[in-house]
């Protein structure tokens, strides 16, 4: 039976790229308005934070390489090419989601429930922020699209799906997911 689970979660993952397989189709489901676009920070090398990792001190965390911001500033093309509306981005009180969304989209506010809770110092914040962050979109007026710069933690919870670096994952306001699409960082 688990083996049964295991293949139907990765067909479902790995399909789930086939939905919108053209900038046309995406361009098209975008500009319906009501969707959540997720977006793992850009890459910064390691994994996790050093034990001296202060939220307010990001000379204490890991940051954007320079690969990282090549790939942040491939996302703002992305977004600019297929004329996808980034005006509501927010993104986690992490450093590199901040430098993310600055080199993405210049404009973002910082939500603590996108903030990543994968360390034994946050873990205890998974329920409280995944229920804020249902909340927050449970609330929203659905105009536009909502752009999310967050934690593969975040992410995974909320979509059970893994995510690369960089990568746009586009769901409807049931977590469904619509399309996806992974970024260079070159």
């Amino acid at each position: 039976m688990k083996l049964i689970k295991v293949i139907i979660f990765l067909f479902i993952s790995f399909n789930t790229t086939l939905v919108a397989n053209s900038n046309h189709d995406l361009k098209n489901l975008l500009s319906e308005g009501g969707k959540l676009i997720f977006i793992r920070h850009a890459y910064a090398p390691g994994s996790g934070d050093p034990d001296n990792f202060e939220l307010s001190n990001c000379a204490t965390q890991r940051n954007l390489s320079q690969k990282g911001i090549n790939q942040a500033k491939n996302i703002n093309k992305f977004f600019q090419k297929n004329h996808i509306d980034s005006k509501l981005v927010l993104s986690s009180e992490w450093c590199r989601c901040k430098q993310t969304a600055k080199y993405a989209f210049k404009n973002y506010k910082t939500k603590n429930f996108l903030n990543s809770f994968f360390s034994k110092k946050f873990v205890h914040n998974e329920a409280k922020q995944i229920k804020e962050l249902k909340k927050f979109i449970k609330e929203w007026n659905g105009k536009g699209n909502l752009i999310f710069v967050t934690h593969y933690v975040v992410i995974s919870k909320i979509l059970n799906i893994s995510v690369s670096s960089g990568e746009i994952v586009i769901a409807d306001k049931d977590f469904n997911i619509l399309a996806r699409q992974k970024t260079s960082n070159n």
